[in-house]
């Protein structure tokens, strides 16, 4: 489904030839002719005069440009530029498509040179997809992963026939962050649905942070879902459990700079983020891991495995704080592409340079552990972002979204922030003022990526679309001149800076799901992100449930939580695992109790000042990295009869062809055991 409002411009300039003027002398070889179009791909170019040569630019049709240029001597001492002579300016709306145009550029003592002018149309073949519907990849793995859903659904249920593909619920697991503690928790979450015969009962697998690391390094194995997940398990104890001192040895630092370099030269920015994707990977492998978002297709090519996704946020790197401004970035292995304008890129290209849909120059493909850096990239962070950190609740995200979403139907400001103080001597425009917002909201530490964006014209009528207003969420976006394809760059960070979830990519056109596995790492209150998580998707008009926990909930909280809507036919099942030691305390696995000598076992300090599992905390003892895994795997296997019901709730409603406005699905409750 193409979007109407998209409109590509189609011309670029280009420029043939550079000749010396006639019946002027020989052209003095020690000048060089530089031409500039502020606006197009290549900006700037130059050319020295002692052969012809051949320029190009590409530049957006719309755009009301000027190509400028003038002659320069090289000295001894340097570049000396005679602004008096030897300049010229053309308004490109001037020169007719096809047309040649000679134009003579004359120099301050000496001969000039001829330029010939020529305007050209650009291939209309883009080398991105817009639109907001799936592509034509993903579909595919979805009608291949239904079969294997199909069968697993019959096994699990005990169905006594064949399910049709039409009859094949769609269930996702959505994993927040948490660093290292989301890594471990997510691999005993996925120990025990393999153990229950549910892991093939899944289709979509998304997460954001640490539960990407766990998700890249199971994709590097094309039948991991099929396999016992006692290796990666292992590969990640031992080198949780090793000193990371290592990472910051003479040679790793020199191995960090030789990759750094080689990606320099290749053309991709080397920031501090890539930096710490490089310690990051050598603190989970201890080796360089050969492994690319493309390659992991292997693993989807049967629909032998869940279809991984993957979020990011991409933010302003200067004067405007995360919460003042995000876009949602998916990465899966077939594409890579923002939620809000519905443009997408092969996952191949993703870091190579376009402009106006145009693939300009392929770089090689980033190895995934650079991805990893930019999913769990809590560096490019400003001050203002991090005063919100500390000092902001639950109820002022709340109350902030609720301004947020209030803003949205104002007309925009002139420029000054929401977070902006009400003081007179910082007001808006004053030098004194500007300095301090750079201060506040600058990024130190910037993420940079290729903006594949850049060049597209997206402003005609987008603020009527509906897929564009469903993301868009900040006052920017009533202005086209700042939206990101304004934008030389993209600055990409974790998700976990505005919300710690995974759930938007689960509501593109095309993904109804009808179960959501909510596997929560954080540890501030078991049902906060995903109360926020709703009033997000409230505001946004998408469909999800009530989380109305009862009191008794909020108190003591259960392995297992469902919440359902049974008045909005589109609103998926959820089930909700918040990361508690409740009855596993007591028992070390469903229906067994602990004996005293193994009571000890239990007790996994989850939230104590000298708890293991902090967010920053890399290094596991080998024991506590088995108690967060065996308490994971035990609080879903707990829970087995709960999720059980509910995959026949959501098969008996897709039975029925829809599910109609009003019907009886599981309410919300608690289950201890299975």
């Amino acid at each position: 489904m193409s979007r109407q409002y998209c409109q590509l411009p189609s011309p670029c300039w280009g420029f043939r030839s550079l000749l010396p003027s006639p019946n002027l002398p020989t052209v003095s070889l020690d000048l060089e002719l530089e031409l500039v179009l502020k606006g197009s791909y290549e900006d700037t170019q130059t050319s020295a005069l002692d052969k012809a040569s051949a320029f190009r630019f590409h530049y957006m049709a719309a755009q009301e440009a000027e190509l400028s240029g003038h002659l320069r001597s090289f000295k001894s001492n340097g570049w000396n530029t005679d602004h008096s002579a030897g300049h010229i300016t053309v308004a490109l709306r001037s020169l007719a498509v096809g047309m040649e145009v000679p134009i003579d550029i004359p120099a301050a003592n000496g001969p000039g040179v001829r330029l010939q002018l020529k305007t050209e149309g650009c291939p209309k073949e883009l080398s991105m997809r817009l639109g907001f519907d799936l592509c034509a990849e993903e579909q595919a793995f979805l009608s291949r992963r239904k079969q294997v859903v199909a069968r697993a659904l019959k096994q699990a249920l005990q169905l006594d026939r064949d399910l049709q593909e039409d009859e094949v619920p769609a269930v996702g697991i959505m994993a927040t962050g948490g660093g290292a503690r989301a890594m471990v928790s997510l691999y005993g979450h996925l120990l025990a649905l393999q153990k229950l015969g549910l892991l093939d009962c899944v289709t979509y697998f998304s997460g954001i942070s640490g539960s990407t690391w766990t998700m890249a390094h199971l994709y590097g194995d094309p039948e991991w879902s099929q396999r016992s997940l006692e290796k990666p398990i292992r590969h990640a104890r031992r080198h949780l459990a090793k000193s990371k001192l290592e990472a910051f040895s003479p040679e790793c630092l020199a191995g960090y700079r030789r990759e750094l370099e080689l990606r320099a030269e290749q053309g991709q920015p080397a920031t501090f983020v890539d930096l710490w994707a490089l310690v990051l990977e050598f603190m989970l492998h201890g080796q360089v891991m050969d492994q690319k978002l493309s390659g992991q297709r292997a693993a989807l090519e049967r629909g032998q495995n869940p279809l991984p996704l993957c979020l990011s946020l991409n933010v302003k790197e200067n004067d405007l704080e995360t919460l003042d401004f995000k876009e949602w970035v998916e990465f899966s292995p077939y594409e890579v592409g923002f939620l809000k304008y519905g443009a997408f890129i092969p996952a191949e290209l993703f870091g190579s340079k376009f402009f106006m849909g145009r693939l300009m120059r392929r770089l090689p493909e980033s190895r995934i552990c650079f991805l990893e850096g930019i999913w769990s990239n809590i560096f490019s962070l400003n001050l203002l972002d991090a005063w919100y950190d500390l000092s902001s609740s639950g109820d002022s995200w709340r109350q902030h979204l609720k301004d947020k979403t209030r803003k949205l139907e104002e007309p925009p400001s002139s420029g000054r922030t929401p977070s902006w103080p009400d003081t007179s001597w910082l007001q808006p425009g004053t030098a004194l003022a500007q300095a301090f917002k750079g201060f506040l909201t600058g990024r130190p530490l910037c993420q940079h990526s290729s903006n594949f964006l850049q060049g597209l014209q997206l402003h005609q009528d987008y603020r009527g679309q509906k897929d564009f207003s469903t993301w868009a969420d900040c006052q920017l976006d009533a202005t086209p001149g700042q939206l990101t394809p304004e934008e030389p760059q993209l600055c990409l960070v974790d998700a976990g800076y505005f919300l710690n979830t995974s759930y938007p990519c689960m509501f593109r056109p095309g993904r109804r799901l009808d179960l959501i596995l909510s596997f929560d790492y954080s540890l501030s209150s078991p049902f906060e992100v995903l109360q926020q998580t709703e009033l997000y998707c409230r505001a946004r008009g998408l469909p999800f449930p009530r989380v109305e926990p009862s009191p008794q909930d909020q108190c003591q909280p259960g392995e297992c939580h469902l919440f359902s809507d049974p008045t909005c036919s589109d609103c998926p099942v959820l089930l909700h695992f918040p990361l508690v030691n409740a009855s596993f305390q007591d028992h070390s696995a469903p229906g067994v109790q602990r004996s005293p000598a193994e009571l000890p076992a239990g007790q996994v300090d989850l939230t104590g000042a000298t708890s293991p599992y902090s967010l920053f905390n890399m290094t596991y003892k080998e024991e506590d990295f088995d108690r967060l895994l065996q308490l994971s795997d035990y609080n879903v296997r707990n829970s087995q009869g709960t999720i059980l019901q509910a995959l026949r709730t959501v098969l008996e409603l897709h039975a029925l062809g829809a599910r109609p406005p009003g019907a009886q699905t599981l309410g919300c409750s608690r289950t201890p055991g299975p």
